[in-house]
C-alpha cells in the first residue's frame, strides 16, 4: 500500500484495493513510452542526427545525447520502479522542452503537420499523476 492509498477516507471514491495496480499500469505505460522515444533517437535518427536537430532548434546539441540518456534511464527506471516518483518528476522538463521548441507552433492537435503538441501536454500531465502516485504495486524502489 502507498502512502496514497493509507491516507485516503472511504468517502473519497479512491478504490484503494487497485490504485497500487493503476499506478503500476501507468508506470508500465510512461516506461514503456520513453524507451521508444529513446529507441527511435538512437536507431531512427541516430545519436548525432538527434543531436544536430537539436542543434538546428538552437540548442546545444550535446543536450540531445543527454534526452536520450535520461528517455532511456528514465522509461527503464519507471517500468522498475525505481524511484518512480522522483524520475516521474525529472522527466517532465523533456515533455515541456518538446512543447516549446517544438510541437507548440504547430497547433494543439498531434495530426497536424509536424505533430501539435496534444501527446507531449497528456504524456507531461500522466507523468504528474505518476509522480502524485507514487511506484504503485511492484516498485523496486518506494519513493
Amino acid at each position: 500500500m502507498t502512502a496514497l492509498t493509507a491516507t485516503l477516507p472511504a468517502q473519497a471514491g479512491v478504490e484503494s484495493r487497485t490504485v497500487p495496480y493503476a499506478a503500476l499500469l501507468l508506470r508500465l505505460t510512461l516506461g514503456g513510452l520513453f524507451l521508444a522515444h529513446a529507441g527511435l533517437k538512437l536507431f531512427v535518427f541516430t545519436p548525432a542526427g538527434t543531436a544536430a536537430f537539436f542543434g538546428s532548434l538552437g540548442l546545444p546539441p550535446a543536450l540531445g545525447y543527454a534526452v536520450i540518456a535520461a528517455e532511456a534511464l528514465g522509461g527503464l527506471a519507471l517500468i522498475l520502479g525505481f524511484y518512480a516518483r522522483i524520475v516521474a518528476l525529472a522527466l517532465v522538463p523533456i515533455l515541456v522542452g518538446a512543447i516549446v521548441t517544438v510541437h507548440g507552433a504547430n497547433g494543439f492537435f498531434a495530426q497536424n503537420p509536424g505533430g501539435g503538441w496534444e501527446f507531449a501536454g497528456l504524456w507531461a500531465v500522466m507523468l504528474l499523476v505518476q509522480a502524485g502516485l507514487g511506484g504503485g504495486a511492484y516498485a523496486l524502489r518506494r519513493d
